[in-house]
């Protein structure tokens, strides 16, 4: 049994599979940290299928880029877990789980998240379903101005901001929602698939993508936070 946890934003969840098939699964919205909902949705889900940590045969961590506090709390939970558990953990990055169930369909893919007030997280795919630029952070406008060929949105920022991408590129956009518990399957997914494959990530070294620093610890910025 894989144990998946997503708190990378505003929406989190967990759930339980075998290999990339899910069991059972929660998903909440918070308004301020996850600290308080994540052990006890683990918990309900291990008590509902009665198995316990020591079950496990692996972990499927959320890596962000999304909210500082979020991101620490799921990490910090998943490391925990395996450390306690012994048992191996995988990592995806965030908006690889929002872009992948629209790759290789012949067109780009963009997927963003909220970040702060305005600002988006985002990442390019070209339709061949590789990266063109790493995960990056800036305002809608500006990421709209990139835009030159026929390209594929999803992702949770499109909550916010998908009127103004269709208003401002008319067919070069198409606009695809999703569900929250959509990236968590995607999550459960991937990450089993890593740990079959033997690419579990060294507990030690693995940290959240919080792209930027924290309003409260100065002045913002891009760049992966030195640990």
């Amino acid at each position: 049994m894989f144990l998946s946890i997503d708190t990378s934003t505003s929406n989190a969840g967990v759930a339980l599979s075998n290999q990339d098939q899910i069991f059972i699964s929660e998903t909440w919205h918070s308004t301020s940290s996850h600290t308080a909902e994540l052990m006890p949705a683990v918990s309900s889900l291990l008590a509902q299928i009665n198995i316990s940590l020591g079950d496990l045969e692996g972990i499927c961590v959320a890596a962000g880029p999304g909210g500082f506090s979020s991101l620490r709390v799921g990490m910090s939970v998943a490391k925990g877990i395996s450390i306690a558990s012994s048992t191996p953990i995988a990592s995806i990055g965030t908006l690889d789980l929002e872009a992948f169930p629209n790759l290789g369909n012949g067109m780009a893919v963009c997927a963003i998240i909220p970040s702060g007030r305005s600002d988006v997280a985002y990442a390019l795919f070209n339709k061949n379903s590789e990266r063109v630029a790493e995960d990056s952070i800036t305002s809608p406008l500006e990421l709209i101005a990139t835009i030159e060929e026929p390209t594929i949105f999803c992702g949770e920022g499109l909550l916010a901001h998908s009127e103004i991408i269709e208003k401002s590129l008319g067919q070069l956009s198409k606009i695809i929602h999703t569900e929250p518990s959509d990236r968590l399957y995607t999550l459960a997914k991937l990450g089993t698939q890593r740990l079959n494959n033997g690419q579990s990530d060294n507990i030690d070294e693995l940290q959240p993508n919080y792209i930027k620093l924290p309003s409260i610890g100065g002045p913002k910025k891009q760049g992966n936070i030195a640990q």
